[in-house]
């Protein structure tokens, strides 16, 4: 309790009350979240009727105060709302989509309403730097793995119904401005058999794709120039872009209207207790357990520590730097203890290694996002269209206007060249990029405009003819969550830092694929297993293992 306390008898009073009665309370709070484990199960039960009891004692006290004090008024010592709470159930690191929709669906599935306590830190109140708003929205279901492909029919379901799911009481209905055109992916010839099999798989998980012939194409898309194209797939329902921005809000505001905090800050340090134990093999480990979040305020030096029973790491293109806070692959090499989650921030201009190890002295790769205008350019029926050469663009709004980064590595080369690229020890870079002393620096987001005028708008205008004529107009660069190990996501719980849960890594795709990954967490969280979708071979024990499970259709 915060208050000033003044000489007398009110001091004495609420000496004895902090002593006898607001210790106890917070005592055995403390005591659920530290020893206890998690505190979910225990907020139904007696510890909640604890917790509940004491803080209306705490609204009691406070009341009898304000009536003795001389002047009648509660003035606290200073403004603590801009601090997140003592205590939580549940801490998620990251504010981004991703660890929005996690929170939604923990309230969601509870059994209980305001049965978990569930506290979301996220560092950049701004969101400028964020990568859900600098992303181009798309959402498609060409995936080369069954997994990506069950997340986006999940997510494109949840977003043609958003409403149902985040509308909140008296505020207005939210309009995604989802926009079904489609992607159309184009195929070289010795992708073609690669883009069949692909499609086959998709077919069969429930997406409606159809394969599309160099002369179907400029039937149906006479703007195109076919040259090079051996095969298209297109997808005909499911697909196309919504506004980023919306879905983020809308997850926001739902989400605090569920009850869930949200605090800007940054978390700094996990305290842990560990016990030590040995595998089947003899191997000795060490599992942790975090039972403290320190979060260090905006713009000062303060922090407040949070007791909490479970901490998701769903930070993004820093959640490699998360993990390490919380002692993740601070082991021997080779061993489990000694694991990193890898993942590393890379300036949203994408490009991929083919899951090899970076050449020595390498930066970030990424992507830089263009806008341009081009009144000759295609019309409304024109899809997202992404190039055998690796550029890839798609119209924005209404007046002739386009958004085009550039594709990563995998499709430049082709997809039968990334099956022995990646049998290969060497990495071999791609003509269509730049040289290594020409890659961009991931800590500023400065752009090179030079870059599309070089690199990308040859290709795009050999593609598109119209596009001979287009004008920049802007551009910018973002952060994405890059997982150096098979560029693709990371979900469910460590095996060693027990009470921490990973919904990151998805290396551009997490944008789309947030509403079933947030699920996917949570039913892990709540239940101890995946229920809707089986994301086992997204789990952190892979790195492990070397079981990579790539996703090749990276856009």
């Amino acid at each position: 309790v915060e208050c000033c306390v003044r000489t007398g008898r009110a001091g004495t009073m609420l000496r004895r009350a902090l002593h006898f009665g607001l210790a106890s309370g917070l005592l055995s709070r403390r005591l659920g979240t530290r020893r206890g484990g998690s505190t979910l199960g225990k907020v139904e039960g007696s510890g909640g009727y604890c917790v509940r009891y004491w803080d209306g004692k705490v609204s009691e006290i406070k009341k009898k105060l304000q009536s003795v004090l001389p002047g009648g008024t509660w003035d606290p010592l200073y403004d603590t709302s801009h601090l997140p709470p003592e205590h939580s159930d549940v801490v998620i690191v990251g504010g981004g989509v991703l660890g929005l929709s996690v929170a939604y669906w923990l309230k969601r599935l509870e059994k209980q309403r305001g049965a978990i306590r569930v506290l979301v830190v996220e560092r950049d109140h701004t969101y400028s730097q964020a990568s859900t708003g600098l992303s181009v929205g798309g959402i498609r279901q060409q995936f080369s793995l069954p997994e990506n492909v069950q997340l986006s029919l999940f997510s494109v379901n949840f977003l043609r119904n958003i409403n149902e799911y985040l509308a909140v009481v008296d505020d207005p209905p939210l309009d995604l401005q989802f926009n079904p055109s489609g992607y159309l992916l184009l195929a070289s010839e010795q992708d073609a058999g690669m883009m069949e099999n692909n499609v086959k798989m998709q077919r069969q998980e429930g997406a409606k794709v159809c394969l599309m012939s160099p002369e179907q194409l400029r039937n149906k898309f006479p703007w195109m120039n076919t040259e090079g194209v051996a095969l298209a797939s297109y997808g005909l329902e499911g697909e196309g872009w919504f506004d980023p921005w919306c879905l983020l809000q809308g997850l926001r505001r739902k989400v605090q209207s569920m009850g869930v905090t949200i605090c800007y800050g940054e978390v700094t340090r996990f305290i842990s207790s560990s016990d030590r134990m040995q595998t089947p093999n003899g191997e000795e480990v060490i599992l942790k357990r975090i039972h403290e979040v320190h979060v260090k305020m905006d713009n000062s030096l303060e922090y407040q520590p949070v007791e909490c029973a479970i901490v998701i790491n769903a930070a993004g293109a820093w959640s490699g730097q998360v993990a390490e806070l919380a002692g993740i692959g601070k082991g021997l090499p080779g061993t489990l203890q000694g694991t990193k989650l890898p993942v590393e921030p890379r300036k949203s201009w994408r490009r991929r290694e083919l899951s090899l190890p970076p050449p020595p002295n390498r930066s970030g790769y990424g992507r830089y996002v263009y806008f341009w205008h081009c009144p000759q350019g295609p019309g409304l029926e024109a899809p997202l269209v992404t190039d055998t050469t690796g550029a890839y663009f798609r119209r924005e709004g209404l007046g002739s206007n386009y958004l085009g980064p550039v594709l990563d590595i995998a499709t430049t080369l082709g997809l039968n060249r990334v099956r022995s690229a990646l049998r290969s020890r060497y990495y071999k870079p791609c003509p269509h990029f730049p040289p290594q002393e020409e890659e961009p620096d991931p800590e500023n987001l400065e752009v090179d405009y030079n870059f599309f005028q070089d690199r990308v708008w040859p290709h795009l205008a050999r593609r598109v003819p119209a596009f001979e004529t287009l004008e920049v107009r802007r551009a910018w660069a973002g952060y994405y969550d890059y997982n150096t190990f098979d560029q693709n996501g990371v979900v469910g719980p460590h095996p060693l830092v027990v009470n921490m849960y990973f919904a990151t890594g998805f290396s551009g795709h997490g944008l789309q694929h947030s509403p079933a990954v947030g699920r996917a967490v949570a039913e892990m969280v709540l239940e101890g297993h995946f229920q809707t979708i089986n994301l086992s071979s997204f789990l952190f024990t892979r790195f492990y293992l070397g079981e990579k499970a790539p996703e090749h259709n990276i856009i």
